[in-house]
């Protein structure tokens, strides 16, 4: 694994790809800057102008008409800041957010079930948006609050040294104890978003078993768990507020002080005769703006540490290293069903000792129905995982019509496949919309005839819109067997010529098992199916029975001549009808 970069580290190297906008908020406020030092200078002027000088406003028509000006042109200046402010934070947002989906994507189901989806969510979600103020505002603030205050002081020093040497000495103190307080706050930081990511994922979980809870009365205990869980976010989010209301009373009391001895040295100054009026009233003005930059780069300096607390996940994603698939031929048939061949093939959990696939040799021939069964654990999954490209096995080989799948591009292989897994993943879309994830240019005529092949054009042409009616989120609208069934059309759309069916018919009543089972077989027609079983009364038509045993096939052959063999088969088999019993 190559070495992994703090989250400073990463957040400095992502900046690269916003300089553009960052830099052109950076000119554009430090030009706002350099009018306010002129308004300043044209106020003076005026104040001093009528105050000591007696002019009348007429008089003085020019210089008001260029403070407006001046306000004018800074309120313009402002907006287009903002406005390049926004466009990094846009950028950098949308292309983080992207090479972590891509990220996740190419890490594969292994890496998915090892990581909580609540704490993915939020990373993606929430740990993103903290990105915005870091390259938003804090970048460009931080360039600011040197540029801002040098100036400032470029125009102090020649009129008023004194009031420049106090500013000179004391605003260096101000991100010098923001530096010492931050340094503790980013642990706070980092730590109250690891806690958020727990409470996240814990309560994505229990929204999702919140049927199973109530089934066994677990309601009243999870939401004690939560409610600690909270309490616990609770304490640690306060911790980083105490720290961070620290920060801004140092900030604002150091402010504070030294603009309030710059104008009592100014008042006495001034009663003794030793500076003027405009040039005094000059750098009262300017005193507040000078540390008016490094206040501000003190409360975004909480964002910094925010978006440092976000990063340590996203960094974690993205230097996980994913499955190596270097192949790049493409020239694979689509128009008819593949010879699929495995050698030898093994594959261990990362967090397992125990492997999960130990030299499968199989064979699946062109048009053939393969069943595999087994106790839970035995391999099924992963061996359908392993043909889907989703994870890559150790050892051994898999060929593709005899080209080994290392040699072939992984998105070619999977655009021949259709996955019809035991949860089928359904969008809170149209019925429309989830059958065309298959294939997005087939018309109405082919989604009812998909249908209909799938057991599902009954059910789906009583639903209040048809093809239009909104299904929910997994599904949610549809009993268990239509969701199945609906998945079933979706890879007849698909058209694929290979086909993996995991444990579809587990937890379904004998009606809807039926209807799945007269589904696969229309399915199977001219084309290779794994099929994986729970029931093994559903497997009874596959060509061939495959029977696995902790990662080893043991048993293989029709289901009659298993039947015969009086083998493990026949044991899964008594099993089955003693639990139906």
């Amino acid at each position: 694994m190559p070495d992994r970069p703090t989250p400073t580290a990463w957040l400095k190297r992502e900046s690269d790809a916003v300089r553009r906008p960052v830099t052109r908020a950076i000119a554009i406020e430090s030009a706002g800057g350099g009018l306010l030092i002129g308004q300043a200078i044209v106020l003076a002027h005026i104040a001093n102008a009528v105050i000591f000088g007696q002019a009348a406003l007429s008089a003085l028509a020019g210089w008001l008409g260029g403070l407006f000006a001046l306000i004018a042109a800074r309120a313009v200046l402002a907006y287009l800041a903002e406005r390049a402010r926004f466009d990094a934070a846009t950028t950098i947002k949308t292309d983080i957010r992207k090479r972590l989906l891509l990220a996740i994507e190419q890490l594969g189901v292994t890496w998915q079930r090892r990581n909580a989806s609540g704490d993915v969510v939020e990373t993606l979600t929430d740990g993103v948006e903290k990105l915005e103020a870091y390259y938003g505002r804090y970048l460009s603030q931080t360039a600011l609050a040197v540029l801002l205050p040098l100036a400032i002081l470029a125009v102090i020093a020649p009129i008023d040294w004194l009031s420049a040497l106090i500013l000179l000495i004391c605003g260096p103190l101000i991100p010098v104890f923001m530096i010492f307080i931050g340094k503790g706050a980013e642990k706070l930081n980092q730590h109250q978003w690891r806690r958020l990511g727990l409470l996240s994922a814990h309560f994505l979980d229990a929204l999702q078993g919140l049927t199973t809870l109530r089934i066994f009365n677990l309601g009243a205990r999870e939401a004690r768990l939560i409610e600690r869980l909270s309490d616990d976010y609770r304490q640690s989010t306060m911790a980083v507020l105490r720290v961070a209301f620290l920060s801004s009373l140092v900030l604002e009391f150091l402010a504070t002080v030294s603009i309030a001895l710059v104008a009592v040295l100014i008042g006495f100054r001034l009663m003794w005769g030793e500076i003027g009026f405009e040039a005094g009233f000059l750098v009262l003005l300017l005193a507040p703006e000078f540390y008016l930059p490094l206040r501000n780069m003190g409360s975004v300096y909480h964002a910094r540490m925010e978006a440092i607390g976000a990063a340590e996940r996203m960094v974690e994603m993205l230097a996980t290293p994913a499955p190596d698939w270097p192949g790049t031929r493409r020239d694979i048939a689509r128009d008819r069903p593949p010879r699929v061949t495995l050698s030898g093939l093994g594959y261990r959990y990362p967090d397992s000792d125990t492997p999960a696939l130990a030299d499968i040799d199989l064979d699946i021939a062109p048009g053939e129905t393969v069943a595999v069964v087994g106790a839970t654990g035995a391999g099924k999954s992963t061996l359908a995982l392993a043909l889907l490209g989703l994870i890559k096995a150790e050892h051994g080989d898999l060929r593709i019509d005899g080209v080994s799948l290392d040699d072939i591009a992984i998105e070619a292989w999977r655009e021949r496949l259709a996955w019809v897994p035991q949860r089928p993943r359904l969008f809170n879309a149209s019925v429309r919309a989830n059958l065309q994830l298959g294939a997005a240019d087939v018309d109405d005529a082919h989604l009812w005839d998909a249908l209909e092949r799938a057991q599902a054009r009954d059910f789906v042409a009583a639903l209040p819109q048809g093809l239009d009616t909104p299904i929910g989120e997994r599904g949610m609208r549809l009993s268990g067997g239509q969701a199945q069934r609906l998945a079933i059309a979706r890879a007849f759309v698909r058209d694929a010529r290979f086909v993996v069916v995991d444990e579809i018919s587990a937890h379904l009543d004998a009606d809807n098992e039926q209807r799945l089972v007269a589904a696969l077989k229309t399915l199977a027609h001219e084309r290779s199916m794994l099929l994986i079983a729970h029931r093994l009364a559903s497997v009874a038509h596959a060509d061939r029975i495959v029977v696995m045993d902790a990662g080893r096939i043991v048993e293989q052959g029709t289901h009659d001549a298993l039947l015969a063999a009086q083998g493990l088969y026949a044991r899964l088999v008594a099993h089955d009808e003693a639990m139906a019993a």
